[in-house]
């Protein structure tokens, strides 16, 4: 992979929800469309980045872990940074602590105090291979020249997430968001000022109680865009009730993820009129 010194390249490893496409007891058009080999196929959500100073950094290691590895050709991971602690996001945890063991190597697991707790609590054997590096809130991590800025979102029925925002010193800014729903004003101010927003949208409209949600579904995940200024937005964690064949009107800025999607933000940021 080429790129430059001012830009960050993302490439979306999954895109699907907690259940992935196809979902093993459904079947709905989407998920015989993906069962055949088809373009509905979601692996669960996770993001692979890199810049040309810094090695790789993997955002969410979820149970499809193995296979966006051996996709990508890589062998060795050394750092992640993780969301929250439900399955979908962590795993394959286990199992990258097991190649560590057999690499007779150690990696980096950066994340929130809280969230690194909940995984400890799942697997607890896997410290000594996957090294616990707490991330303050208040504070900030570097990668790559860019500094990335943690902060707890609402998750709905299902607690918790938290959102990162990555910034470089010449004004380019976008954010991870992949599960959250309904955020309090203060929660929305990070998104502020981004030339992409990578948000986690389910359904394209969801028809279920708001008490028993948990992500915004896509009409909601366009206004957000809108209210917060976001020069572009690309929707992950995607369920069985979005079929990519079908055209849903989206505005040039907005897109779905696919796997393999490699997205490049620059340093400096132009802006969406």
């Amino acid at each position: 992979m080429s790129f430059s010194q001012q830009e960050m390249v993302v490439t979306v490893l999954g895109h699907g929800d907690s259940l992935g496409t196809p979902r093993v007891y459904c079947g709905c058009a989407v998920c015989e469309e993906a069962r055949a080999g088809g373009l509905n196929i979601r692996r669960r959500s996770a993001i692979w980045l890199n810049t040309a100073d810094e090695a790789p950094l993997l955002v969410d290691c979820g149970p499809d872990w193995r296979h966006q590895m051996e996709r990508l050709g890589v062998r060795r991971v050394g750092q992640a940074l993780l969301t929250h602690a439900h399955v979908d996001h962590i795993g394959g945890l286990a199992e990258w602590a097991d190649a560590c063991r057999w690499l007779e190597t150690t990696a980096e697991l950066h994340a929130p105090a809280e969230v690194l707790s909940d995984v400890n609590i799942r697997y607890p054997w896997i410290g000594g291979r996957l090294l616990h590096r707490p991330i303050d809130p208040a504070g900030e991590l570097t990668y790559g020249g860019w500094t990335i800025r943690a902060w707890k979102v609402n998750h709905g029925k299902n607690g918790y997430s938290y959102a990162y925002r990555f910034e470089h010193p010449n004004g380019g800014a976008w954010a991870y968001c992949p599960d959250s729903i309904d955020l309090t004003e203060s929660q929305k101010a990070p998104l502020s000022g981004l030339s992409l927003l990578i948000l986690g949208t389910s359904f394209y409209e969801e028809p279920y109680p708001m008490e028993t949600r948990s992500l915004y579904d896509v009409k909601e995940g366009l206004q957000l865009a809108e209210e917060v200024g976001a020069e572009s937005v690309v929707f992950t964690h995607l369920s069985h009730d979005i079929d990519v064949r079908r055209d849903y009107g989206l505005p040039d800025w907005a897109r779905f993820a696919y796997e393999g999607m490699e997205l490049r933000i620059a340093a400096e940021r132009s802006r969406r009129e």
